[in-house]
């Protein structure tokens, strides 16, 4: 890494900076991405087992039914809703709207926690 004179570091870095919920938020939106992508291919081999037949379908259902499965679709679950909220927020900033930093930290916690209560909404729905 380049430093100047005083020893400071010429472009910024990790190491450099405090985590923030901004940044945070924004790692975490590219994780969410790629979860979804990960939790795809669970859904097509789904469609496939049920393409496939009753045997084949009743095996990879019994594996989403099984803990392992159900934590799997339930932290799916929560990528989906984060990935979606956090869209939803991105194309306010878009509009022009919602960038002072004040505006910014409580958009990511009102994002959280919509993110949270889409998922347990689901969950209680299909637990009840």
């Amino acid at each position: 890494m380049p430093i100047d004179t005083q020893g400071r570091p010429l472009s910024p870095h990790l190491q450099v900076y405090r985590p923030q919920l901004t940044s945070m938020l924004s790692i975490a939106h590219r994780g969410t991405g790629v979860v979804n992508a990960l939790g795809s291919i669970g859904l097509v081999c789904w469609l496939l087992a049920a393409a496939q037949g009753p045997e084949a379908y009743a095996q990879v259902q019994a594996f989403w039914a099984s803990l392992v499965g159900q934590l799997l679709l339930f932290g799916w679950s929560f990528s989906l809703f984060y990935h979606l909220c956090n869209g939803i927020r991105h194309l306010i900033w878009d509009s022009g709207r919602a960038l002072e930093i004040d505006s910014v930290y409580r958009g990511g916690v009102v994002m959280l926690a919509a993110a949270a209560a889409l998922t347990l909404l689901v969950w209680l729905t299909v637990w009840f």
